[in-house]
């Protein structure tokens, strides 16, 4: 699945000069200096974090090609609150399209409701089964993704021993629903493998993914394995792999930002994983919303930049498709160096 990306991503100096994290203030809404057809605001999980500058630069470079004035809104912290008070704060600026990256699908649903009634467009990512969106896409099928990573662990394990999944939170749909198309991988085809306890809310907390890994190394001596779903989690689990002294003993996977953890990955003590280029999802965003901003019907068969030929569901309002690139030593410095 391994594949050259130097080609399909753009060059690192243009990319890293856009890399500025977003902070939920009034300045995250400063009126753009002209006049943009279309005005869109992303709300992600949570601002300053290499993940999301990666995304934000996605955004502002496709807003430049198409003239559209979209900007991230990014909180200080993973609560789901301060998501709905971003959203909230677009809604009284009468954007038209509104983006969001949710930390709690549940909890959004009432304020993007608001939004659609007030007219605004919305569209959500990494949240396959979100309610009171227009579109939601995803650069990975939750078979295809999770499938890899059971694959990519029974692997590093021999098909035998314990593990243990951390996801973002336990209220994250995309996340948990990796988790659960990992594990079922698991069970079906090695039975041999153990999980520990079910999983554990803490991927999008450096600080926590990495205490809950050193308890549980600690709590179960002969575990072989962290699968984390949430890019700060693989990170925790590998600086506590490396405190224990446990690389290349303890497998830790996960999708990550591969300029925070290509030494983590050199030093053997983060195994890997897939992911797909977030800054391509912040370019999606900005070209979804234009179009809904136009009034552009999304149709079976047709192009988009970004996602290629898709075959959305009508139904659930899902455009997805699978880009996903390896994240190992071969890979690690190439994504770094551009910027991801």
């Amino acid at each position: 699945m391994t594949r050259r990306i130097g080609r399909r991503l753009v060059l690192a100096g243009a990319f890293a000069a856009t890399l500025t994290a977003t902070a939920l203030t009034s300045a995250a809404f400063a009126p753009a200096a002209h006049a943009a057809e279309t005005r869109m605001g992303v709300v992600v999980k949570i601002g300053g974090i290499p993940w999301f500058n990666a995304m934000e630069a996605g955004i502002k470079q496709r807003a430049k090609e198409l003239g559209v004035d979209a900007f991230m809104v990014g909180p200080t912290s993973a609560d789901p609150a301060l998501q709905v008070r971003a959203v909230e704060d677009l809604i009284a600026q009468r954007v038209d399209v509104i983006g969001v990256v949710p930390n709690d699908a549940e909890v959004l649903e009432p304020v993007l409701q608001r939004a659609r009634d007030a007219g605004i467009k919305v569209i959500t990512h990494e949240s396959p089964k979100q309610k009171n969106a227009d579109w939601n896409f995803e650069l990975a099928s939750v078979e295809g993704f999770g499938d890899a990573y059971g694959k990519m662990l029974a692997d590093r394990l021999g098909g035998k021993g314990k593990y243990a999944v951390f996801v973002g939170s336990l209220t994250v749909p995309l996340h948990n629903a990796w988790a659960d198309a990992a594990i079922a991988y698991i069970k079906q085809n090695h039975p041999e493998m153990e999980l520990v306890g079910e999983r554990y809310g803490v991927a999008e907390n450096v600080d926590e993914s990495r205490r809950t890994a050193l308890d549980l190394m600690r709590a179960h001596p002969d575990l072989k394995g962290f699968l984390a779903f949430g890019s700060q989690g693989p990170i925790g689990a590998a600086r506590a792999v490396n405190e224990r002294r446990k690389g290349g003993e303890v497998a830790v996977l996960g999708p990550f930002s591969p300029g925070q953890g290509r030494r983590l990955v050199h030093d053997d003590v983060l195994t890997g994983g897939f992911m797909w280029n977030p800054m391509e999802a912040g370019k999606v965003f900005v070209t979804l919303g234009d179009m809904l901003a136009k009034g552009q019907e999304i149709k079976d068969g047709m192009e988009i930049p970004g996602l290629g030929k898709v075959n959305p569901d009508f139904a659930e309002r899902n455009i997805i498709v699978d880009q996903l690139v390896e994240l190992n030593k071969d890979t690690v410095d190439e994504l770094a160096e551009l910027g991801l």
